[in-house]
């Protein structure tokens, strides 16, 4: 299963009782973040988590809002006595962004590693996600994020008897693992079936509706979208900042025939979301101007 928690919703400046956007996912003892603006680490702490646990950070570009909780955040995990490395994946300029910020955090317990992105998409596999960047539209290089959890074959004694599987195997096998055994190779698919369909969230901010969303967020189960400006009029300003309307963020649901989308990133001047709702609704009806600590948890789905 994999939790989820949108820990804040606000775009360009925090507000009392909405902290700038940031999400934080959780599988199997791993915790990853995508974006640490300010109020992060409050965030976590309000919603019960830890900061220990976080061994990935991703980011969706490096303007102030998506980045300016770092350095915090990092201390408080040296804090909590992590000393296991984390990772941080982002646009080109990572390292040098980071060190710029780690000036008021030095001295951290753990070792900092860095993917940076290069191209329009990236994938990443690590500690059990597959997580794939992708370029969208912004004013500066910005990268969409989509998480997929994989989910290996059903597994068929039946299969592995008729394959002379060896019993001690079967559960490495069934893992995924490829083993090699008195001279013999052995395969996951000689005890199961096809990968069976996991669970896919993209994550998106900062962008104008592009083709490269919209394909990366294709029959997600969640998608977390960018809904700047929710009030009539605006279309022009989403337009010049390179933003997008709610309206528009349901369109990019509707076409990516995603299961659920929350909008995000509101401007500081959108006091009330949730007013905006109805008109993106008739575009694509599941969806939700998020709150400060939504959350989530999915599972696989059922087999039939």
């Amino acid at each position: 299963m994999l939790d989820l928690c949108l820990l804040g919703t606000s775009g360009m400046m925090p507000l009392p009782g909405r902290w700038l956007t940031a999400l934080m996912a959780r599988l199997g003892g791993s915790s990853l973040l995508v974006d640490c603006g300010e109020g992060t680490q409050i965030a976590i702490r309000e919603k019960g988590w830890s900061v220990n646990p976080i061994d990935t950070i991703c980011f969706t570009h490096y303007h102030g809002d998506h980045i300016s909780g770092l350095p915090g955040l990092l201390l408080s995990m040296g804090n909590s006595e992590r000393t296991a490395p984390v990772t941080l994946i982002g646009p080109k300029g990572l390292e040098k962004v980071v060190d710029s910020l780690l000036v008021i955090a030095p001295g951290l317990p753990f070792k900092l590693e860095f993917i940076e992105l290069a191209g329009a998409e990236q994938d990443i596999e690590i500690n059990g996600y597959n997580i794939r960047a992708f370029k969208v539209n912004h004013n500066i290089t910005c990268y969409g994020y989509t998480i997929n959890v994989p989910r290996g074959g059903r597994f068929y004694p039946e299969l592995a008897k008729e394959n002379e599987v060896p019993l001690k195997l079967w559960s490495r096998l069934q893992k995924g693992e490829t083993v090699e055994h008195e001279g013999k190779v052995f395969t996951p698919g000689m005890v199961t079936g096809p990968a069976r369909k996991g669970i896919k969230v993209t994550y998106c901010t900062d962008t104008r509706p592009v083709p490269s969303l919209i394909k990366n967020a294709q029959n997600a189960d969640l998608l977390i979208c960018e809904g700047m400006y929710g009030e009539e009029g605006k279309a022009s300003k989403a337009v010049e900042n390179k933003h997008m309307t709610f309206c528009e963020a349901a369109q990019v649901a509707r076409d990516a025939e995603v299961k659920e989308m929350w909008l995000t990133h509101y401007s500081p001047s959108l006091l009330r979301p949730g007013d905006y709702i109805k008109d993106a609704r008739k575009i694509f009806a599941n969806a939700y101007a998020a709150k400060d600590c939504r959350s989530v948890t999915l599972g696989f789905p059922e087999e039939e």
